[in-house]
């Protein structure tokens, strides 16, 4: 972890400084993330305000960009802004930060705008991030919704981006599951978007969090949208990804999951579509495939918290003691077999297999033909179906 500087000034006077900056640099700015750790945030913001000489690592161009930019910058009109949509600036070291953002180093958030009366520390101990495509399936928001509200019904925060598709199916099965869900927006925290989502990001900021790096009134752009990622997939303990191409803004998020060392996990889908398609290439590679809730928390979560084993319907010949189902297995297909035959194929001695013969006829799997024995029309589908499960 990388320590900033240490002025020796009171946090407010970092946190303006924090607020200054978030209109200044643009987020993961990997530059201005060593600036504020090698010279702290009171003096990065110093000299963007003085201008003259660059700080190392930029050209004179683009030094003189963010020297007009910070000519533009008024933090207390941002705090008051915020004040006024209900939100909050969060500072690194502050009591609410959640350290797992300090794993991004130089690219870490220079502080989180934040609405919403929940802690996002102690949320974001327990989160899983849900992502996935825009223009998702029915069946990419069914698995969204039921994974999410499952997660949330295990006591799971839910994390995503507030988009549409896979994203707002996630917030959504959150919320109606009386969960808790956190939406990293790539834009100002008083200005959902998209604006087809006011209403949901609404409800978010009432009942969870709405959580971003760029100051009140900023709008998102290609290049915001795909940073965010890195906050999403540094906030949680895994990333699920349910349909995503190949060129899917997802993959990005799960590939620095990857590179933080978070679980990354996949939801798989119908090979023939392109939705799945990079999906699959994630699951060929380290993620984890995943069907449902209860996967995903035996992968994020503590010792003991595992999936319940998967198998098939309990048969009643399932319950069979062994050496009745020997000799049940024994019985030929379509025709009437002596005990003597049967006794032999079941590696048995003849009175073993009258005895179960008898036991088999009481629960109306086999019947008397003369001198013989013959499964009945119903153990024949059974047995059938036994010994042909494909």
């Amino acid at each position: 972890m990388n320590a900033d500087v240490n002025t020796g000034r009171d946090h407010h006077g970092d946190l303006l400084d924090r607020v200054f900056l978030t209109r200044v640099l643009e987020p993961g700015d990997k530059a201005g993330g060593r600036w504020v750790r090698e010279y702290g945030a009171e003096e990065v913001a110093r000299r963007l305000r003085r201008g003259g000489r660059a700080l190392p690592g930029v050209s004179d161009q683009r030094w003189a960009g963010l020297c007009a930019r910070a000519g533009r910058a008024a933090p207390h009109r941002d705090l008051a802004a915020a004040r006024e949509a209900g939100a909050r600036f969060l500072c690194p070291g502050d009591a609410e930060w959640p350290g797992q953002l300090d794993d991004l180093g130089d690219a870490r958030p220079l502080g989180l705008w934040v609405r919403g009366r929940s802690g996002l520390r102690m949320w974001a101990l327990r989160s899983v991030a849900v992502v996935g495509a825009r223009a998702c399936t029915e069946y990419g928001a069914h698995m969204a919704v039921t994974l999410a509200a499952g997660l949330a019904e295990r006591g799971w925060v839910v994390v995503s981006g507030g988009a549409y598709g896979i994203d707002g199916a996630a917030h959504r099965g959150a919320l109606g599951a009386g969960g808790a869900t956190v939406a990293v927006l790539a834009c100002g925290v008083d200005r959902p978007y998209p604006r087809g989502h006011t209403e949901l990001i609404t409800r978010i900021a009432r009942q969870g969090l709405v959580v971003g790096e760029l100051p009140p009134g900023e709008h998102p752009t290609p290049s915001r949208f795909v940073l965010r990622n890195r906050v999403i997939a540094a906030l949680t303990r895994g990333t699920v990804v349910v349909e995503a191409a190949y060129r899917s803004g997802s993959l990005v998020t799960a590939r620095a999951a990857q590179r933080l060392g978070r679980h990354t996990m996949g939801v798989p889908g119908p090979v023939t579509s392109g939705l799945s398609a990079g999906v699959h290439e994630l699951l060929r590679g380290e993620a984890t495939l995943v069907t449902d809730a209860a996967e995903v928390v035996e992968l994020v979560g503590d010792m003991g918290e595992l999936a319940p084993d998967r198998r098939g319907p309990v048969l009643p010949r399932d319950l069979l003691d062994r050496r009745a189902r020997q000799v049940l297995a024994a019985l030929p297909g379509a025709r009437a077999a002596a005990a003597g035959e049967i006794a032999r194929h079941a590696l048995t001695t003849e009175d073993d297999a009258v005895a179960r013969l008898y036991e088999l006829r009481a629960l109306g799997y086999v019947e008397r033909h003369g001198d013989g024995w013959k499964l009945t029309r119903q153990a024949m589908v059974s047995v059938r179906d036994h010994r042909n499960p494909c």
